[in-house]
C-alpha cells in the first residue's frame, strides 16, 4: 500500500511556522532543505514548510491532524497552556479551551501562526468509519 512521504505546507515565514509545530510536538528543530523548513514526523513523513509566493495571492489555510500518544497529548496540552494559546474541542472552533473525547481518546484543535487548523488526537477515527470508506 502506498504511504505519504511529504507534503508542502504554505506559510508566510517557513521557519517560524515549522518551529511552532516542532515546539508543540517536542520534535527536533526543523532543517533547511532547499526552499523548505522540514519537520520530520516519527513515521517518516515530512512537512515541508514553504514561504508562499503564488503571484501575491493569499493561500487558504488547511487542516493537519496528528495522531499522538496519551503522554504526547499531555505534553502538547501543557505547552499550549504554558503559552496561553487558544484551542478548541471541535474543528469549527465553537468549544473554546476544551478537549473532546471521541472514540475513547482525546483531541483538540488550534491554529498555527498562518491559520492552519492543527488537530492533535489520541485515537484515530473509529475503525467502523474507516472500513466503510
Amino acid at each position: 500500500m502506498p504511504s505519504l512521504d511529504h507534503t508542502i505546507v504554505h506559510s508566510t515565514d517557513r521557519f517560524a511556522a515549522a518551529c511552532f509545530l516542532a515546539d508543540l510536538l517536542g520534535a527536533p528543530e526543523p532543517k533547511a532543505y532547499g526552499p523548505f523548513a522540514a519537520v520530520r514526523m516519527d513515521n517518516g513523513v515530512t512537512l515541508d514548510y514553504a514561504e508562499h509566493a503564488a503571484g501575491g495571492k493569499e493561500f487558504a489555510p488547511t487542516h493537519y491532524a496528528f495522531l499522538v500518544t496519551e503522554g504526547e497529548f499531555d505534553a502538547i496540552l501543557g505547552r499550549i497552556a504554558e503559552r496561553e494559546l487558544p484551542y478548541w474541542a471541535d474543528p469549527m472552533h465553537t468549544r473554546a479551551q476544551q478537549i473532546n473525547t471521541h472514540d475513547g481518546g482525546r483531541g483538540l484543535y488550534l491554529n498555527d501562526p498562518d491559520g492552519h487548523n492543527l488537530e492533535f488526537l489520541t485515537r484515530t477515527y473509529s475503525e467502523e468509519l474507516l472500513t466503510s470508506m
